[in-house]
């Protein structure tokens, strides 16, 4: 901590450059150990780290015009955020390679095997055969079913019911890995991540969240429950890997291990970069930790964000997981443009998409509040086989929802070429035709269309009731792909049906401006597209990184507007059943102290209605400037579990000094007790600069001025508590003295503004803990 006069530090309060946090060592002693640090499960206190790190800054300055050396050091912490960022990216990146690569060939394994090598996918055992032909591209003899291969049977009642058992048989051993591999190493490794990050970046501390063993577990355990066929992504879970990176390399270097502050910029950073791989859509990936997760996002960490994105974009780009030069498997490339009265479809999707958000948030925190209250989350083991299960035996009949949920979404979103195979492209060709492969015409459906429309409405029904059920359990689940592919399904629907009537009644007053026979007018997988950014928009909320994430991952820049009318809609429609998104509602579920900037505050309550003590309860806790006594202290300390304590001039005046800290405290006593001579309980504590005067006989006096918060933030009892809620958000407070002309009347901490908002919305203040 740099050295300065009392005039330089007058100076500094007054140009609010420690901004209402006080320096946390007196100037005149030198920092103890551990000192700055946080427990679990506490807020960080942001003015304080920001202030820390304004000195350290101020000091490798100072420091730097003395020597050519120390001048190098000072290039190094300046360089050191970009270092960090790159390393994020690289291993991001890489991870989220590995994962997609592991996530294909053990999908495949559920089917069959390869014969050539076994680590191969269907697809790339395929790739190696020289017996391939193009219309039988997924047929080789490389590859072989379990049926084939147990016993030699590859058509009939006994090979499908031997290949229906044995796909039920790896779905449930990989779900029962996955969920003893949580429970016993890593239980923060379950869920998609994404509230608890949203909580830790607000600056909540949760210890063990992003460790190693967090990293490792969720990285294996995601390709485990991913390939099990369940109804989650891993698109969520990637933010929080990429996160547990962002973590591990800030450990690595002291500007940020030993600021809690910076930390999380770091943090935001790295979840844009796990967006970016999880999607491959850098920018995306930015505009969505500053949408969705960030609290703190200064203009600084939006340039590393966008480089970390890049840098992991770019790793995950060389390892090429789909084998198709892209970085998603959705990419398309639409040859039709769209008309404007197609936008009444697409604004009905996003209609559905709101309502499929709302219904899908309302019943899933009731299943969750159900498996919180009841024996059934005693059982988590039992309730993922259970779900598993579920999930296999219904899934295998449908084609649709037996192949991965993200194969489904890029099916559905590809639009009909001569070369396409699917079922979805059954349609009745005229002999006679004769343009070029880019425009085919619309054409009548043919009985592979009905199929698949048949097949894909049971898929939705029954992707809407079991994702419900999954996304919560005790294993890693993200909620993108699902929510998409419920979308994609709604809207490859509406757009078949679209198409089909443009086809059959092409001279209606709507179709005759942009639909001549003959024509292709519809497209599809464009509806498909629109739908899947409706309805993740209505279980998240997202808007503006929606819609980029959504161009990003297919490459169609022109459909910009169809995906707003959607996202806006989906967005409309939902806010009109409650404001919370999925992430919120959990954050509340689990009551993580979160003040969420996008909440309004609008009664008209003041600081004193809210201050603690009321009327009735015992008086504030405090501690004088110079008449307590270490034993007073730490019997105060003991009885009583208060982060701080207000240190004020007598209990007879009641006339505010500081603020100290409980941890501080406590970490200054046990240091005095160790270093110093003479401290012993009868010592009397001051906080004042010189020593108070004692009588010739007692024991040395400690002095604990450098614990001391000298500006803590204060507000008046007639403050509206609009002004100290939008205080808190800001600034992200931990707590708040109340004073009435300088004399200390009461406290507001952040729980408190929590509960109080939570009585106003008619909710119960009491869940607004960590549980």
């Amino acid at each position: 901590m740099g050295r300065a006069s009392l005039r330089d530090v007058s100076s500094m309060v007054n140009t609010g450059v420690i901004s209402g946090s006080g320096n946390l060592m007196d100037f005149l002693d030198e920092p103890f150990p551990d000192v700055g640090t946080y427990e679990d499960f506490h807020t960080i206190d942001w003015l304080r780290e920001k202030s820390r790190d304004t000195d350290r800054h101020r000091k490798i300055t100072s420091k730097s015009k003395e020597s050519i050396w120390e001048f190098i050091k000072s290039l190094l912490d300046a360089w050191s955020g970009w270092a960090v960022m790159l390393l994020i990216g690289l291993l991001a990146g890489t991870l989220a390679g590995v994962i997609d690569l592991a996530v294909d060939w053990m999908t495949d394994l559920k089917e069959g095997i390869c014969l050539s090598a076994f680590w191969y996918s269907h697809e790339q055992c395929c790739w190696t055969s020289n017996e391939t032909t193009f219309e039988d591209r997924d047929k080789c003899p490389l590859w072989q079913k379990w049926s084939e291969l147990l016993v030699n049977q590859s058509e009939g009642a006994s090979a499908y019911i031997l290949n229906y058992l044995m796909y039920i048989l790896w779905a449930l051993l990989f779900a029962f890995l996955a969920v003893s591999l949580v429970r016993v190493f890593a239980p923060y490794a379950c869920g998609s991540g994404i509230p608890e990050i949203k909580t830790i970046l607000s600056g909540f501390i949760i210890r063990g969240y992003l460790g190693k063993w967090t990293l490792l577990i969720k990285t294996v355990t995601l390709v485990l429950v991913v390939s099990s066929g369940l109804s989650l992504g891993k698109e969520g879970p990637l933010v929080h890997v990429a996160c547990c990176c962002g973590n591990f390399f800030s450990s690595l270097f002291s500007k940020y291990s030993k600021n809690e502050g910076k930390r999380r910029e770091v943090l935001s950073a790295a979840a844009a970069a796990g967006v970016s791989v999880a999607f491959g859509a850098p920018i995306g990936g930015v505009l969505f930790s500053l949408e969705e997760v960030s609290y703190y996002f200064p203009l600084k960490t939006l340039w590393r964000s966008f480089f970390a994105a890049l840098v992991a974009a770019f790793t995950l780009r060389s390892i090429n997981p789909f084998g198709n030069s892209r970085l998603v498997l959705f990419y398309v490339e639409y040859h039709t443009p769209w008309y404007m009265a197609e936008l009444f479809p697409f604004i009905l999707l996003g209609v559905f998409g709101g309502l499929w958000g709302t219904l899908f948030i309302r019943c899933n925190i009731a299943w969750c509040r159900r498996r919180k209250t009841t024996k059934l989350g005693k059982y988590p083991v039992l309730e993922v086989i259970a779900v598993t299960a579920i999930t296999a035996i219904v899934a295998y009949p449908n084609p649709y929802t037996r192949r991965s949920t993200s194969e489904l979404i890029s099916e559905l979103f590809n639009d009909c070429g001569a070369l396409e195979s699917s079922q979805l492209c059954d349609y009745i060709n005229d002999p006679n035709m004769t343009r070029p492969v880019d425009d085919i015409p619309d054409r009548p459906a043919g009985v592979g269309v009905y199929t698949a429309i048949w097949q894909l409405a049971l898929a939705l029904i029954f992707k809407i009731i079991i994702t419900i059920f999954t996304f919560g359990m005790k294993i890693p689940s993200g909620l993108f792909i699902p929510s998409m592919a419920v979308g994609a399904m709604a809207g490859r629907m509406v757009g078949i049906g679209v198409e089909q009537l443009a086809y059959h009644h092409h001279d209606w007053i709507i179709f005759r401006n942009w639909c001549r026979p003959g024509a292709d007018c519809v497209t599809p997988g464009l509806y498909a597209m629109v739908g899947a950014a409706a309805c993740l928009g209505g279980v998240t909320r997202m808007t503006v990184s929606l819609v980029v994430i959504m161009f990003e991952l297919t490459g169609g820049l022109e459909y910009i507007v169809p995906l707003m009318a959607a996202a806006v809609t989906s967005k409309w429609v939902a806010d009109a059943f409650g404001k919370e998104g999925i992430y919120e509602a959990h954050i509340h579920l689990n009551g993580y102290p979160f003040l969420d900037v996008k909440d309004e505050f609008t009664h008209r309550t003041l600081a004193t209605d809210v201050m603690r003590p009321r009327r009735g309860e015992p008086p504030l806790s405090v501690l004088t400037q110079d008449s307590m006594t270490v034993e007073d202290v730490e019997t105060l300390i003991k009885e009583t579990d208060y982060n701080g304590f207000p240190v004020v001039v007598s209990r007879d005046s009641e006339r505010l000094i500081g603020f100290a800290q409980r941890r501080e405290l406590i970490l200054a006593i046990k240091n005095a007790r160790q270093r110093q001579e003479g401290i012993v309980s009868d010592s009397v504590m001051y906080f004042t600069e010189e020593p108070p005067e004692l009588p010739a006989n007692s024991p040395q006096p400690l002095k604990l001025r450098r614990v001391l918060n000298l500006s803590p933030f204060t507000v008046t009892d007639h403050t509206p508590m609009e002004t100290v809620v939008d205080i808190f958000r800001k600034l992200g407070l931990r707590q708040c003295l109340v004073t009435r002309s300088g004399r200390l009347l009461g406290i507001i901490t952040k729980k408190d503004v929590l509960r109080h908002m939570a009585q106003m919305a008619n909710q119960d203040p009491e869940s607004i803990m960590f549980n």
